[in-house]
């Protein structure tokens, strides 16, 4: 098996854009991740895509992956859809990555998109709807919210996470949000703030709620072959995993954790040789405040039940000591579902390239990205290293 790099990244904003279409907001990240490339990089170099995307409001659904290529001008490159709900581009990733490792690509595409502002609010809780278990979680009548309500409430009976614990996410991620101009919501918020939004299923409230956005992202990756033709200091692929689980939360023996990261977690971090304690930086999937508390542990980067002690010490915080969600995370920089993964990605390029404007962690040397599916039934894990660095 091949090593494998991340040449370029780039995405489109986040946020509402009815003058936008999802081919539209795709080339607008396919553009930026190949301007992205150090030394340049042509279309025509692309050997395969994959693409990320629910299908949300149901435009497109079939084939939507060759839509968008084939706008961008990759006439005749193999496209594959992929669809992991929220996970959908996180794991068109990992299987650019599979496609490059296996030498049955030097380059490949993988991107996602999705348009989720130009319905009304029950439109969309039905389509944000359809990743969770269909019988017994959706046609009963329970949200997202409901479901991550749940699984905040027993992680505060367990544990003694509290409320301000939950705030505190907000408040970090819109801290880094607002020294980000992609983000939706690119804007401060103060802890009473987040204390005292409307609640939307106890003991979330809005501010422990992400966005629905529209938008798209792309990444690069290309094999050790032609590495150096792109780029003279490489960001390797270090590690992949990928855990799937049960779809319904009803159906797992915890509520307090997602077995589905822990898993990711632990192919992850195996692959790439490397402890959370090698970890300069992460974005973790925050679709809900305590979705990034559940994250904290189910990642290891603090003992199960600390969540809420970390975020409180201020160690994730931008210049903290492991600074988590830099981009705003989904809470702030926003969720357009088929994107979300390889946004994750664009931010652990720039961040390794030292691209990152105000919210740039101190020379980063290795980055953690982790996309959760529905209420955890998959997540994939991505971690990322600066070769010059760890070779150093």
């Amino acid at each position: 098996m091949r090593d494998v790099y991340l040449v370029g990244a780039g995405q489109s904003d986040y946020g509402a854009f009815p003058s936008e279409s999802y081919r539209s907001l795709f080339r607008t990240a396919f553009e930026a991740a190949v301007s992205s490339v150090p030394n340049g990089l042509e279309a025509e170099d692309i050997d395969e895509a994959f693409v990320g995307n629910l299908g949300v409001g149901g435009r497109q659904i079939g084939l939507s992956g060759p839509a968008v290529t084939e706008h961008v001008g990759l006439d005749g490159v193999p496209t594959t859809r992929v669809e992991n709900a929220c996970a959908a581009s996180g794991f068109a990733v990992r299987q650019a990555v599979q496609a490059v490792k296996s030498g049955i690509a030097d380059v490949a595409l993988a991107g996602g998109f999705e348009v989720m502002s130009d319905m009304s609010s029950d439109a969309t809780k039905y389509w944000l709807g359809v990743s969770g278990e269909t019988e017994w979680e959706r046609l009963s009548g329970t949200t997202f919210s409901g479901v991550y309500a749940q699984m905040a409430s027993v992680h505060m009976e367990q544990y003694g996470t509290t409320r301000d614990h939950l705030s505190q996410v907000a408040v970090k991620n819109h801290s880094n949000g607002a020294k980000n101009p992609h983000a939706q919501l690119g804007f401060e918020c103060s802890l009473e703030d987040a204390r005292s939004a409307p609640v939307v299923a106890d003991p979330l409230n809005l501010y422990h709620c992400c966005p629905t956005s529209d938008g798209a992202a792309c990444a690069l990756i290309v094999s050790e072959d032609v590495v150096d033709r792109y780029t003279d200091d490489p960001i390797r692929v270090a590690g992949v995993g990928a855990g799937s689980d049960s779809v319904g939360l009803f159906q797992r023996d915890s509520y307090s954790s997602v077995p589905a990261s822990q898993r990711a977690a632990e192919s992850a971090y195996e692959m790439a040789d490397v402890t959370p304690d090698d970890l300069d930086f992460a974005e973790v999937h925050d679709c809900f405040a305590i979705a990034e508390l559940l994250a904290y542990e189910d990642l290891g980067f603090c003992e199960k039940g600390e969540a809420g002690q970390l975020i409180q010490s201020g160690a994730t915080e931008l210049g903290g000591d492991l600074p988590v969600n830099t981009s705003g995370g989904l809470k702030s920089k926003g969720h357009p579902i088929g994107a979300t993964g390889a946004g994750q990605v664009v931010e652990a390029y720039k961040q390794l390239s030292g691209d990152a404007g105000e919210r740039q962690v101190d020379a980063p040397t290795r980055g953690l990205t982790h996309n959760v599916g529905g209420s955890g039934g998959a997540a994939v894990i991505h971690i990322f290293e600066k070769e010059s660095e760890v070779n150093a």
